[in-house]
This record gives structure tokens, C-alpha cells and sequence, in this order.
């Protein structure tokens, strides 16, 4: 059957949208097409379907040069500006339609050095198109609104320092953020392609005041030079209808389009408690292209802070009304300097000799809540002399209550101060391994408070035993590994701590650990083996699972090449690992440095080590396990296009510059207390 040749469409009226600049429209059969002048992509091109999907997809688009985004941007807005009168300046306002914007030249500026500290005035020259990348660069990097371009002070000011500077519209800035987002997307982009090794991405849900919400996708990896780096990808507006399997499907599509899918290891989702179905059909996905290591073991990881950050809600609210009676107490001490003094007076009647004083909680922040129940209990035989000379005084706890608060205090204690470890390490962003110990100390405490004959205590504790399962069961295994890697540590914390949690069962327990890290770098050593010499010299430049393992039918041989290979070597680099006393404890010790050192020793093992520290155990800050709400962006994001919004939040993150060996922050955007539901 002869096809139909495609042929250019004769247009019964001129196309008006500038889009059309990037497409030619071309007939097939019946069917109308609007071909991509840079990729060749297909759309629709008939004149029911309009023009946003055009638009969008040049956004997307990866293999066109710096084109005109400004115009497309311009033609979807048609909005003009207004006249603004300022009396203290002697000139006219320029008045100027997004229409006529000229796009800047965002290439020619951003790859220049600093500008020398010593200025010759007489010999500097005005440039418009670099004054607008700055300003465009500032607000993007400092998070300001756009359309502060538009603010009368800010014009004023402009005006003042530089009036040859044509001040510009916010639809005008808004596009002239829109290219250097694309400009310094394509950066990311070859950076996350030509990386030595595997990614892991952390999933981030975002709400607002509105219910509108929102998605995120951050990629993180270890960098050829063994630094934790974190790059913001992705930043989504979600529609309220759509269920897990759609946002699923929004991420696939996020993956293919950054073309990261082969290279994925980890996925892990800020819930603890919810989002199971988009993690297991991401999985399966993969699966499909090509196998996943250790058969997905090691993929679906969830936040460790917000698992603590429920733990610690739950242990709250079990004591509310308790809370709220020491917060009267307090407020009663502090009514007045009478009784005020009456309350010291009562302290040194009992001994009491803390530097702890009282004081009321902010109630938006769990940490501030814990600190007024720490100092209270510190004073708990004051208040009762308190209670026993003031009949004003009614807020009085039982002896019960006592108990309570002070059992559910301790243990709130705890997870505080594992929230603290999570946030001090000495990266700002810890490396997977520091988190495996924080979190047995708190299955241990679980275990104990489930034994305990209180039984309100026992009870509280059986339920957050829970919750503590469900996240213990997806990434124990993963937390137990990456400990393993740490020098400091190696198999012997293992042992350690499935003693104390396992008992009887810990024999087993330990093995299964042995086995998963066993069958885990015997996937690495199939793939990496043939080429030790090159990993070795590239610092671990081997990808695992890029080719069509799937179809050689060899790889069984590989393996039983290299298992036997290694046995008549004196041991894998593994083993030679593991065998290997530990390295002494110490604050100054940098687990990245180490293995970097180290990987001529461990080719292929340092390989494996890279992807498995770059996996993103938390993707909480302190401020935000510590709030009683979630994320929530500020309110000048909140009002604009969402593909200015992504533009914004990821050109920040891109963008910021941190002082050498610090990591870029995963935040891009303020954050404000949310009320959870």
C-alpha cells in the first residue's frame, strides 16, 4: 500500500501565534499536524485543538535553541501596562506592551566571570540586555515576585540610579526568567546525563491555602568528585482530580523527559503512609526496560523524618488535654510578679535547682512544645506547693497525669533529638548511612514502651508500633546497608542492635541483611566486572543496567565467572571490606572522603557505595519536621502561570551558588506552617 506523502498545508487564513514560528503545519489524510521545526514531535494541528499545547511543549522542548519564549509568553498573556505617575522623577514613564518585548541575549551573559571590584566610571558603558539578566537572575535567585518590576518604588529607584534603563513589565521579566530557565535547564540536563553512576529522587507533595497542589521531583546523587549534590527537576501543579495512578504516569513522563529512567535506583516519597500504588507501578515500569537491582528491594524508600515527625504528633495528642493544663500553669506563674515570686519561693522550698525556666510554648512547632514540658517537669514539686497554698490556682495535674507526661516526655525527648541528628550531621544534607542507628534506637524505645505495664502507655506505644512496621518493613533493609558502608561501622552495628531488637531472632535477621548486600554487589560485579580497570581509573564510571541485560543470556555465566574469579583472588572487594577492622570513630570523619580515597582499593564496591549514599533517607528539614503543618509556598508563586512557577522555583535552585563543598539547599521557595488535615 503506497503512503501518503505528508504535504505542507495551504492556510486559508495567516496563523497568528507566534508559536508558529517553531511548527510547520502539514496535512495527513484528513488529519492536521503541527510538526516541531526542532524535534520533529507530531502534535495536533487543527484549528479546534488551539495553541497552549504548542506552547507547552516548546517549554519542554530540549533540542530547540534559545527561542523567543518571551513572544509565546506575550501572545498568551495580551496584557498591557499602566501608567505610572511618579512625581519625583523628571521624565516620562516608558509605556511598553509585552508584544514588543525583545528577548534577551541570555547566552552572551551567562558564562562571564565577576565583574572587576575597580570601575572606571567615565569608561563604562549602559547595556540594557545585560542589566536585564541580571535583574531577571535576582529575582529568580532571591525568590522576589516579578511583579516587582511594577512597584512604584522600585521604579523610582531605577529610574534614579539608571535612567537609561527601560523598566519593564512583569510579563517581560516573567519570559526573560522563562529563558534563562530553559537556557540553564539544558545545563542540568547534561550534567544528570553524562553522570557516572545512578540517581535516586525524592518526591515532594506541597499544598496551599487554596487546595491547590502541588508535586516536586528532586535528583540526587554523589558527583564524580564524591559530593552529595541535589538538583531540583520537577515542580508540578497537580489537579485535584487526579488519583495516584495519573500522578504516577505525570512522573513517568517527568523521567523519560529528563531521559533519567535508566539511571534511576531509589525513589523516595516524603509519606510514610500513603502513595504505595505510585511507587509500585513506577517499579513495574521500570521493570518492563530493564531489571531492577536486588528486585526492587531497595527502590521504594520513605522519608525517616516524617516517619519520627508522626511518631512525635501521635505522642502529642496523646497528652493534649495535658498540655493545655500545664500551659495554664504557666500562664498562672506568670500572671503576675506576686505569684511569680510565691512560685520561686516554692522552688527553693523543694530543692529545686535548675537554670531551666518556665515558659509557654509556641504551639505551631512541636520542638517549642517539648521544651515548656521538659522545664515543667522539672518544676513538678513546685506546682505542687503550688497547688497546696494558692486555691486560685486550678490547672493542677493529678498524680496520673504526672506519670503520663513525664513517660510520653522521655520518649518525645528521643525524637527530638533524632530529628536534631537528622539536620546537625556534618553535611547540611546527611549521606544514608548516619540514619540506621537513630532509627534502632527508637524501635527499641517502641519495643519497651509496648512491655510497659502502664497501660495507656502500652497502648500509645502498640499503635505506633504501627506506623513503625510500615516504614521498617520498605526501608530497614536499605537504612542496614547503607550503615554497612560506613567504615566506622561495617556488619558489627548490625549485630549490635537486631540483638537488642530481634532477640532470639536476630541470627536470622542478621543473615538476611548479609545475603541482601551480598546478592546486591554481586548484581554490580556482573555488570562492572568485565571492566574493573576502567571503573577503577573513572572513579566508578560503570552503569548498571544501561544495556539489554535482560536479553543476554550469558549473565549467568558472568556471575559464576566472577563469583569463582573472586575465590581464587583471596575474596571480592566486599569481602576484603568486610573482613577489614573498623575505622575509629570520630567527629571529624567524612564517610565521601573516605570512600573516595579508598575506591582504587574497591573498584567496584565504591561503585555500588555511591548510589546507595546519594539515596535521600529524609526529605525533611528541622523546620519542617518540627512544624504541626506542611509545605506550603508563598503566596507570589501561588498567583502566577505554572510554568512561570516551575521556571521560578527550579531556576533558584539551579542558580544558587553556596560557598565550595557546601551543597546547593533542596528548598526552593519560602515555606509557611500548613494545618495538617
Amino acid at each position: 500500500m503506497e503512503i501518503q506523502t505528508e504535504t505542507p498545508v495551504k492556510k486559508p487564513k495567516r496563523l497568528t501565534s507566534v508559536v508558529w514560528n517553531h511548527f510547520e503545519r502539514v496535512r495527513k489524510a484528513e488529519a492536521c499536524y503541527a510538526v516541531c521545526v526542532h524535534c520533529q514531535k507530531k502534535l495536533s494541528g487543527s484549528s479546534n485543538s488551539g495553541t497552549t499545547h504548542l506552547r507547552n511543549h516548546l517549554m519542554r522542548c530540549l533540542k530547540r535553541s534559545n527561542f523567543d519564549v518571551s513572544q509565546i509568553l506575550a501572545a498568551k498573556r495580551k496584557r498591557k501596562d499602566e501608567p505610572v505617575t511618579i512625581a519625583t522623577v523628571g521624565y516620562d514613564e516608558v509605556q511598553r506592551k509585552d508584544e514588543n518585548v525583545i528577548p534577551i541575549a541570555y547566552h552572551k551573559f551567562d558564562h562571564e566571570s565577576k565583574v572587576d571590584g575597580t570601575i572606571n566610571l567615565g569608561s563604562v558603558k549602559f547595556d540594557q540586555e545585560r542589566s536585564r539578566v541580571d535583574l531577571a537572575r535576582m529575582i529568580m535567585l532571591h525568590d522576589y515576585p516579578p511583579s516587582m518590576v511594577e512597584h512604584v518604588g522600585f521604579k523610582i529607584f531605577v529610574k534614579n540610579l539608571q535612567p537609561m534603563f527601560e523598566v519593564l513589565t512583569t510579563g517581560a521579566i516573567e519570559s526573560d526568567c522563562l529563558t534563562i530557565y530553559a537556557k540553564e535547564r539544558q545545563k542540568v540536563f547534561d550534567v544528570v546525563r553524562n553522570l557516572h553512576g545512578r540517581i535516586s529522587l525524592a518526591v515532594g507533595f506541597w499544598s496551599s491555602p487554596e487546595n491547590v497542589d502541588y508535586l516536586s521531583l528532586t535528583a540526587n546523587y554523589i558527583d564524580d568528585s564524591w559530593k552529595l549534590q541535589r538538583k531540583i527537576l520537577n515542580f508540578l501543579t497537580l489537579d485535584s482530580s487526579q488519583t495516584e495512578d495519573a500522578i504516577s504516569e505525570l512522573l513517568i513522563k517527568c523521567l523519560m523527559d529528563w531521559d533519567v529512567d535508566q539511571k534511576l535506583f531509589s525513589l523516595t516519597l516524603d509519606d510514610c503512609f500513603r502513595y504505595d500504588n505510585l511507587a509500585y507501578r513506577i517499579k513495574n515500569w521500570l521493570a518492563e526496560n530493564r531489571p531492577v537491582l536486588d528486585h526492587g528491594e531497595l527502590f521504594d524508600i520513605r522519608c525517616a523524618s516524617h516517619l519520627v515527625k508522626s511518631l512525635l504528633e501521635d505522642s502529642m495528642e496523646s497528652i493534649k488535654n495535658v498540655i493545655e493544663k500545664i500551659r495554664e500553669s504557666v500562664r498562672f506563674v506568670k500572671s503576675s510578679l506576686t505569684t511569680h515570686g510565691k512560685f520561686d519561693e516554692f522552688a527553693q522550698q523543694a530543692g529545686i535547682n535548675t537554670e531551666k525556666c518556665l515558659s509557654l510554648d509556641n504551639q505551631m512547632r512541636w520542638n517549642s512544645t517539648y521544651l515548656m514540658l521538659e522545664s515543667v517537669l522539672e518544676y513538678k514539686s513546685a506546682f505542687f506547693l503550688l497547688q497546696e497554698h494558692d486555691a486560685s490556682y486550678t490547672s493542677y495535674l493529678s498524680d496520673e497525669e504526672w506519670q503520663r507526661v513525664g513517660s510520653v516526655t522521655s520518649f518525645i525527648k528521643l525524637l527530638v533529638e533524632v530529628i536534631n541528628v537528622f539536620s546537625h550531621s556534618q553535611s547540611k544534607y546527611p549521606t544514608s548511612n548516619v540514619f540506621f542507628p537513630e532509627i534502632c534506637d527508637v524501635h527499641i524505645q517502641l519495643i519497651d514502651y509496648c512491655k510497659n505495664p502502664d497501660e495507656f502507655i502500652s497502648s500509645l506505644a502498640t499503635e505506633m508500633k504501627i506506623k513503625f512496621d510500615k516504614y521498617w518493613n520498605k526501608s530497614g533493609l536499605g537504612l542496614a546497608i547503607a550503615a554497612i558502608l560506613d567504615p566506622r561501622f561495617k556488619m558489627k552495628l548490625v549485630e549490635y542492635y537486631y540483638k537488642q531488637i530481634y532477640d532470639t531472632e536476630a541470627p536470622e535477621r542478621i543473615r538476611e541483611v548479609s545475603e541482601g548486600i551480598s546478592n546486591l554487589f554481586n548484581e554490580y560485579s556482573v555488570d562492572l566486572g568485565g571492566s574493573v580497570d576502567d571503573v577503577a581509573g573513572k572513579g566508578g564510571s560503570g552503569l548498571i543496567g544501561t544495556s539489554n541485560a535482560a536479553q543476554d543470556r550469558l549473565r549467568g555465566f558472568d556471575k559464576f565467572l566472577n563469583e569463582t574469579s573472586n575465590q581464587q583472588s583471596g575474596g571480592s572487594d566486599l569481602d576484603k571490606y568486610l573482613e577489614e577492622p573498623v575505622f575509629p570513630r570520630n567527629y571529624d570523619f567524612n564517610i565521601l572522603n573516605w570512600w573516595k580515597v579508598h575506591t582504587p582499593r574497591y573498584p567496584i564496591l565504591s561503585t555500588m557505595v555511591r548510589d546507595i549514599l546519594g539515596v535521600p533517607v529524609s526529605t525533611l528539614t528541622a523546620d519542617l519536621a518540627f512544624s504541626t503543618g506542611g509545605r506550603v509556598i508563598d503566596n507570589h508563586l501561588r498567583s502566577v502561570d505554572p510554568d512561570i512557577r516551575q521556571a521560578l522555583i527550579c531556576g533558584q535552585d539551579w542558580l544558587r551558588m553556596e560557598p565550595e563543598g557546601k551543597i546547593p539547599m533542596p528548598r526552593a521557595f519560602p515555606l509557611f506552617p500548613l494545618p495538617l488535615n
